[in-house]
């Protein structure tokens, strides 16, 4: 019994770091001590750093509007958005390119991809994105036919975490040149990441819904742009349910040409 008690004593002293004992030769720790109080060599001079070659774990954003603007079609810019290099890319299952009738005229954007969308490889196919399809559909629309979508991100954020201004940065050009294939006479920006970024706005969400916006994009000239809460924010938010509502009010309106955006 003493035995067993001896080696779960070593046993432990080993796990913590304690393992002098396993050395060739005992430790002289007079001798160790005396050594730390001798007086200290002068130093040795410092060898010139060697700077480390940086790691390239994404392209430039000029990069970036090069492949975008080379695009000369959807099938091409989802190519060129596929062999990006990304820390997104990386940790994502599925490219999450766009959803819908690219020919509808209408255009919505989102923020970035979810777990569901991940999977499926397609944008608003979770809860959220149910919850889109039954706000359209009180309105008239279908997504099969009266609208396209997409997010600014293609990739999901690690949990599904809000997009870093960097990653925007990077993919804000695919996005830009994905509008200008499309060609879209609307736009509706969902949630504050998809408004803020487009409209180039400091104002959150609240402070820029409700009303039209205009955005440059090239190739097109000025686009009407309605800024409205994302689903997965009314999910959170019930009560902010009647403000979307006006907003699809407003879309539905200047869709049959009783309200022109200003």
């Amino acid at each position: 019994m003493e035995r067993e008690a001896l080696l779960a004593a070593l046993r432990l002293q080993v796990e913590w770091g304690a393992d002098d004992a396993l050395e060739d030769l005992p430790v002289d720790r007079f001798a160790a001590a005396a050594a730390s109080q001798a007086p200290a060599r002068p130093a040795a001079p410092a060898r010139p750093a060697v700077a480390a070659p940086a790691l390239a774990l994404v392209p430039a954003p000029g990069a970036a509007a090069r492949l975008a603007a080379e695009a000369d079609s959807l099938e091409a810019l989802k190519a060129a958005i596929a062999a990006t290099e990304s820390t997104l890319r990386d940790t994502a299952t599925n490219l999450v390119f766009s959803d819908g009738n690219p020919e509808a005229g209408l255009m919505m954007i989102g923020e970035a991809p979810g777990a569901d969308e991940d999977r499926l490889g397609k944008p608003f196919v979770g809860v959220s994105g149910q919850l889109l399809d039954r706000m359209v559909a009180s309105i008239g629309l279908s997504r099969q036919r009266d609208f396209y979508l997409t997010n600014i991100l293609p990739w999901r954020p690690p949990g599904n975490r809000t997009p870093t201004d960097a990653e925007i940065t990077l993919f804000l050009p695919f996005l830009l040149r994905h509008i200008a294939l499309v060609r879209p006479r609307h736009l509706v920006l969902l949630g504050g990441v998809s408004a803020k970024t487009l409209l180039r706005a400091k104002d959150g969400i609240t402070r820029l819904r409700g009303r039209w916006h205009g955005l440059e994009v090239e190739g097109l000239g000025r686009l009407p742009a309605l800024a409205t809460l994302h689903p997965a924010y009314l999910l959170r938010s019930p009560a902010a349910k009647k403000d979307a509502w006006a907003d699809l009010l407003l879309l539905r309106c200047t869709l049959d040409g009783t309200i022109t955006p200003a």
